[in-house]
């Protein structure tokens, strides 16, 4: 069985969505496992609370908190954050900079690593936080897969929707109002199954 797991941070739900979607990419592929975790908050409730963010956190508590040996232990990375400043949020960037252990041992070389994103407008950034993020799969020393072209769906112009060959993506609106769309969805899930069979033909 080859084992994928979805780390990813999300606040208001866009990104969770997005990765229960690659999860069902996954596991349309024949001998894949997915696994969706979360990486840990760092803010406090306090601050939650402000930025109205505690109900959608409540509805996504059942999903598992990630560690650095969830990354060992996978056959395939696929990482989900939101934008903040046409990077990846800090969340994802503190549980990111505690895999210096695996660095040092060489633990994600030759394991498959994509990403996806969401951001609050189409400009916003979305393309720059999957490219920045994948200076870091490739300081590991991970082979890196996006969304290619054979996704049709990012082609399109009739609707605005995320999704680029760098990986799927979707646009929240700015005050979160606007959930993934049935176009940035199947991005990603199309994402999630291309992963799968690459990470499968490197398992070998």
């Amino acid at each position: 069985m080859c084992k994928i797991v979805i780390v990813h941070y999300s606040m208001y739900g866009h990104i969770f969505k997005m990765a229960e979607a690659v999860a069902e990419g996954i596991r349309e592929v024949t001998g894949c496992e997915a696994i969706i975790k979360r990486v840990p908050e760092t803010l406090t409730t306090e601050v939650l609370g402000m930025m109205g963010a505690l109900e959608a956190q409540k509805g996504m508590a059942h999903i598992p908190i990630a560690t650095v040996d969830d990354l060992a232990g996978a056959d395939a990375i696929i990482f989900g954050t939101p934008t903040r400043f046409g990077n990846m949020c800090g969340q994802m960037r503190q549980f990111l900079d505690a895999t210096g252990g695996l660095w040092m041992k060489g633990a994600l070389v030759g394991k498959v690593g994509s990403v996806f994103a969401s951001s609050a407008t189409q400009h916003g950034g979305q393309e720059s936080t999957i490219l920045s993020f994948h200076t870091t799969l490739l300081h590991h020393g991970m082979v890196v897969v996006g969304l290619p072209y054979a996704f049709a769906g990012q082609m399109g112009i009739g609707e605005i929707t995320g999704g680029s060959p760098y990986g799927a993506s979707t646009i929240t609106g700015g005050k979160g109002e606007r959930m993934p769309s049935d176009n940035e969805l199947a991005g990603a899930r199309f994402q999630g199954a291309h992963v799968a069979r690459i990470a499968l033909k490197l398992k070998g």
